[in-house]
């Protein structure tokens, strides 16, 4: 770290953001379409993680639970919950997919807190494809169940007759919009915590601040440890909004 830290005339020299840089897993050549990268390992252990728990966690059920099945089973019974009190009975239907959707982003945050490791949700080429597999669910959803009175969500009745169209326009683009606050919120919580703690731990390397940058570094850190479940909560939670829009467009 010391090395990392120190420029050419003695000064320091910290890339935070060098952390997020795509690399092939084997060798140095050019990252293509089909090349195995740190993404790759990172994102197919945070899928051996979702398994590992809910699949493997679980399979040797007992009234007394182990810990993995008590956590199995919390997960379970809280994103049940959020589901049917957000989206309502309707909603329950999608459980499977929004389970999944939640696991496989905490365990992305949280793997990503190990040293070394690669933090996936910190890309937005991740974040968006989650984002855009949400809104495209979503609409056609919307349409399938309710036909052209989806488009219902966007005209507020309840507003003076001269202003439905402003309105209507503005509910239309702020729509389009999801996907895009949907995936940069996750993307940059993530990444701004992760370039912070490499900022701190850069100081380090100087002995005259090295105490506090331990020490702003472990306070960092645990507040990522919070932030990592909360942006995966948040995620789940707006999923959980859009799935009632298109479930119920007219309440």
């Amino acid at each position: 770290m010391a090395t990392e830290a120190q420029g050419e005339a003695g000064g320091l020299a910290i890339h935070p953001m060098d952390q997020f840089i795509v690399k092939p897993l084997l060798g140095d050549g050019p990252v293509g379409m089909f090349t195995i990268t740190n993404v790759t390992l990172w994102l197919f252990l945070a899928i051996l993680a979702v398994v590992g728990l809910m699949v493997i966690g679980t399979s040797r059920r007992a009234i007394i639970p182990s810990r993995s099945q008590s956590v199995a089973e919390m997960a379970y019974g809280f994103i049940y919950k959020m589901v049917e009190d957000v989206a309502g009975k309707d909603g329950l239907k999608f459980f499977p997919y929004i389970m999944t959707l939640f696991l496989f982003i905490v365990f992305a945050n949280f793997l990503g807190l190990i040293p070394m490791s690669f933090t996936t949700t910190s890309h937005i080429a991740v974040t968006a494809v989650l984002a855009a597999l949400v809104f495209l669910t979503v609409t056609i959803l919307g349409f399938v169940k309710n036909g052209a009175s989806f488009l219902g969500l966007f005209w507020v009745s309840s507003a003076p007759l001269a202003l439905r169209p402003i309105l209507a326009i503005i509910e239309l683009i702020s729509y389009f919009v999801r996907p895009v606050s949907h995936s940069i919120r996750l993307a940059g919580n993530v990444m701004a915590g992760h370039a912070v703690i490499k900022v701190f731990a850069g100081f380090a390397a100087v002995a005259w601040v090295a105490p506090a940058s331990i020490l702003a570094i472990s306070a960092v850190y645990a507040l990522e440890v919070l932030v990592a479940f909360i942006q995966a909560y948040v995620f789940t939670i707006l999923t959980c909004v859009y799935l009632k829009d298109a479930l119920h467009p007219h309440h």
